[in-house]
């Protein structure tokens, strides 16, 4: 549930080292939103044999047949990670990070409707 997303963000934050950062790879609704717009069937990967219409594609790949209750756009995971203690928000490309630790994006995949973050924790002074 949407009341779940605080609270885990709230466990990561808590169980992160101070100095670390948390990728996230997340439902981007707008970019499925955007090939909606476009009418590229192509962009998504429901099979026509399951949905045919772009619309019923485009629902049922962002909740993916049931299993995802929240697709993000990027201002609305920036706010959760910063009301969770997060610092220096950043929108980041399929296997690129903005952050020193090269080897985060090991783990990216789905990278066509994927929307990747990185957050910091705050080193305390």
């Amino acid at each position: 549930m949407m009341m779940d997303i605080p609270l885990t963000l709230a466990e990561l934050h808590r169980v992160l080292q101070p100095g670390g950062v948390l990728r996230l790879g997340l439902p981007d609704l707008e970019r499925a939103l955007e090939a909606y717009r476009r009418g590229d069937r192509d962009y998504f990967y429901v099979p026509d044999d399951d949905v045919k219409s772009i619309g019923g594609k485009l629902v049922t790949q962002i909740i993916w047949y049931g299993s995802v209750r929240t697709p993000f756009v990027f201002d609305f995971i920036e706010e959760l990670l910063l009301r969770a203690g997060f610092a220096n928000t950043t929108r980041c490309e399929y296997r690129q990070t903005a952050s020193r630790y090269a080897d985060i994006v090991q783990l990216d995949n789905r990278q066509r409707e994927t929307l990747f973050v990185e957050a910091d924790k705050r080193v305390l002074t």
